[in-house]
């Protein structure tokens, strides 16, 4: 009985989808990551509707170095449990690459600080933007956005057991003086 058993259990695995496996918590990745990307745009908007055109102005600010905060993690990202790390040293994510990363958002926004015509321009250029965004997203095998592929960065799930992952900065002044000649 537990040989047909085994058996029947090889044969199921061996006719089953593995990419399943992968793809499940891949998309439901992508769709939190999302959900982050909506909470820090949504915290600017709130911002920038209360405190119009200051509000604005700071939030820009902060959607420009929002993935450089908290060891590469924006507010919405740490929320969801994301961190960004660059992909050329595995540190966390530097300001000028999140000012890069963040480029598709801030730009669009950026001409909301002028009335009406600045609005205008804006709307139309956010929207491709935002489109693009969530396209590189979803159909790439990479799972990057766009922001992700011109500032050399990735997202990774950040749930503080994983050092392995992210290699961190030491601070500047941890190293010992040079000596004097």
């Amino acid at each position: 009985m537990k040989i047909r058993s085994t058996r029947v259990f090889f044969a199921t695995i061996l006719r089953m989808n593995r990419k399943s496996f992968i793809n499940g918590p891949l998309a439901r990745a992508r769709w939190f990551r999302l959900i982050a990307k909506a909470i820090d745009v949504g915290l600017v908007t709130v911002g920038a509707i209360c405190y119009y055109p200051m509000g604005l102005i700071l939030g820009l600010i902060y959607l420009c170095i929002a993935d450089s905060l908290y060891e590469g993690q924006s507010i919405g990202k740490r929320l969801m449990g994301f961190a960004v790390v660059s992909l050329v040293d595995g540190t966390p994510c530097s300001a000028r690459q999140s000012f890069i990363r963040n480029l598709p958002f801030t730009a669009p926004l950026f001409f909301f600080i002028f009335p009406f015509w600045g609005w205008i321009f804006s709307a139309i250029f956010a929207l491709p933007l935002a489109v693009m965004e969530v396209y590189f997203l979803f159909r790439y095998d990479s799972h990057k956005r766009l922001g992700d592929i011109l500032a050399d960065t990735t997202v990774i799930a950040d749930d503080g057991s994983r050092l392995d992952l992210r290699k961190t900065k030491e601070p500047w002044f941890a190293t010992s003086p040079a000596p004097m000649p």
